[in-house]
């Protein structure tokens, strides 16, 4: 294992002596800000402690990124597959554009989160959220599966305003009591067992990284956010 000690240390060259490790875990201690890091990084597995700077992970591809802190914004940028797991809350757009994969974040999401996800065949990127996530969530979402535990937030919706703004592919799950506000382009039901048998391997993903009990959470009440098909968003953009 490689440890490397990232105080002082321009991003540019941390993440090329992550690169340039022979070995696949990677440890970067003392971090603070550095952007980029594990970007487009192939059989690795990077511990991160401290807070990394904005699209930790972009374009990661079978490598898994462990961050014992906080995130800031863009993590996971058009990620491929791996995993990003997140030991506390992240800022805007995580998820942005992801293509397969899973992002775990422990507490809180910005704005923006799981914006243009998409999905190809059994390319399935999947976003959990433990806690309450900002405005514009899944925005222009084409696949893929967002899931907001609103853990500690039960007592209101744990999403924001403009929910699946443009959505018109994938899933969102949100557990709350509370329905979210959505466009009317967005159908929202009660998930029923068959949708949360969906999402149970995400939420086991999600307590065994952090701890819980998955079939507590997953026995609570849950939306389900898709595409309404009889009022497309496509009709907002092209003629027929």
């Amino acid at each position: 294992m490689t440890k490397i000690n990232a105080e002082n240390m321009h991003f540019k060259a941390l993440n090329q002596a992550i690169r340039d490790s022979a070995d696949r875990e990677v440890t970067v201690e003392g971090c603070l800000g550095q952007r980029f890091i594990g970007s487009g990084c192939l059989h690795k597995s990077i511990s991160v402690y401290g807070i990394p700077g904005n699209a930790l992970g972009a374009y990661l591809t079978q490598s898994d990124i462990t961050v014992y802190g906080n995130a800031q914004d863009a993590l996971g940028d058009t990620m491929n597959d791996g995993t990003i797991t997140i030991h506390g809350s992240c800022g805007d757009a995580p998820g942005y554009g992801m293509r397969d994969g899973t992002i775990l974040i422990k507490g809180n999401a910005g704005y923006r989160a799981g914006i243009h996800m998409k999905q190809y065949m059994n390319k399935i990127p999947v976003l959990v959220i433990g806690g309450r996530v900002g405005d514009f969530l899944a925005e222009y979402q084409a696949g893929g599966r967002i899931i907001v535990l609103g853990l500690g937030f039960e007592d209101t919706c744990p999403v924001g305003s403009y929910c699946g703004t443009g959505m018109h592919g994938g899933a969102i799950y949100i557990r709350s009591e509370k329905a979210p506000h959505v466009p009317a382009q967005v159908s929202v039901s009660d998930a029923d067992d068959e949708d949360k048998a969906q999402i149970a391997e995400d939420v086991r993903k999600y307590t065994g990284a952090f701890g819980g009990n998955a079939q507590e959470i997953l026995s609570a009440h849950f939306f389900k956010l898709v595409p309404n098909s009889a009022n497309p968003y496509k009709q907002l953009y092209v003629n027929n």
